[in-house]
């Protein structure tokens, strides 16, 4: 149900990287999982803002990491709508950052999160109200956020397509955990921003033990929310490597969930993602990827799927859901 008075389209969040936000001892910058927590938890607002109840995650797309975050700086994440379905919505999120002496933001990246509203007392899918583009920017927004739906939707009927359970050689991690009271949401559900820092963490892990390298992630792909995950959920983090190029390392990372007495082999998807990582050495600097030859008929063909995808990208080109100036002064 909607508020009685007319909702805010925007919501911006500021607060300080901590030194527990960084994933390893030492990190000149915040990882990528911590990041997309935080555009998580801003998006969730700006979307219970706009439709007046509780919002799950069901879609984060296309987040471009273009430089480290480091601990001590402001953060600023900016929320708005960029379009409305019957019962989802579309946020465009940026994310930028000021050493607090000079007050300089100056973007981190920016994605786009899907919504979808949903009744407190049945838990199905509830109508939003309608957001309706005022200024040549709200336009603008929109039809970048509508430049996305038929590259998002050749995506996932890409990964669909795909299995993950045959022969394979690839370097993998492996993560097993009970999902934790502290993961908790607003909705009694694990909150789809620390779902997104697992993903990170075992991603990360990873790529460190196969390149012998600090590694930092620099892409993610569509990240789909097929189910919810409870609080004392058997969860499994399964990151495995599909393809290497010169600098890049292209993971596929499923989270698995389910009740503990049911076993791992009862264990049902909830979460699937691509994530593309780069080594760096201790100045930040990108190194050459070691490389992955994939040997088994899975491995092949998912090195295949890896190039697919990258192509799909290509073929829609979408528009940029931001065109603000990088650099930016705030008082």
């Amino acid at each position: 149900m909607a508020n009685a008075e007319t909702p805010s389209p925007s919501l911006t969040l500021r607060f300080m990287a901590a030194p527990t936000d960084l994933l390893i001892a030492g990190a000149q910058g915040i990882g990528g999982g911590r990041v997309l927590e935080w555009i998580d938890k801003a998006a969730y607002a700006c979307a219970a803002q706009w439709s007046g109840t509780y919002c799950v995650t069901a879609y984060v797309g296309h987040i471009h990491f273009t430089r480290p975050i480091p601990s001590g700086h402001i953060v600023e994440v900016r929320s708005r709508i960029a379009m409305t379905g019957r019962t989802s919505m579309h946020i465009v999120n940026e994310v930028l950052s000021a050493d607090p002496r000079d007050g300089f933001f100056t973007r981190a990246c920016d994605c786009l999160v899907i919504f979808v509203a949903q009744d407190p007392t049945t838990g199905k899918p509830t109508p939003v109200p309608s957001f309706v583009p005022q200024t040549d920017d709200e336009l603008r927004v929109e039809a970048a956020a509508k430049s996305r739906i038929e590259l998002r939707k050749a995506i996932e009927a890409e990964m669909d397509t795909q299995t993950y359970d045959g022969p394979s050689d690839a370097p993998r991690m492996v993560n097993r955990f009970l999902a934790k009271p502290t993961d908790v949401n607003w909705g009694g559900k694990v909150h789809g921003g620390t779902a997104m820092e697992w993903i990170d963490e075992a991603g990360t892990a990873c790529t460190m033990e196969w390149s012998g390298e600090q590694t930092i992630a620099t892409y993610a792909g569509g990240i789909r929310f097929y189910r919810p995950i409870s609080i004392g959920d058997l969860i499994e983090v399964d990151a495995r490597m599909m393809v290497t190029d010169t600098r890049t390392m292209q993971l596929s990372v499923h989270v698995r969930s389910g009740a503990p007495a049911e076993g791992r082999t009862n264990l049902k998807t909830a979460i699937h993602a691509t994530v593309s990582y780069m080594a760096i050495d201790n100045d930040w600097q990108p190194l050459g990827a070691r490389q992955f030859t994939p040997r088994t008929e899975e491995d092949i063909r998912l090195a295949e799927h890896a190039h697919i995808l990258r192509g799909l990208r290509g073929k829609y080109s979408p528009q940029p859901l931001i065109v603000a100036p990088k650099v930016q002064h705030i008082d």
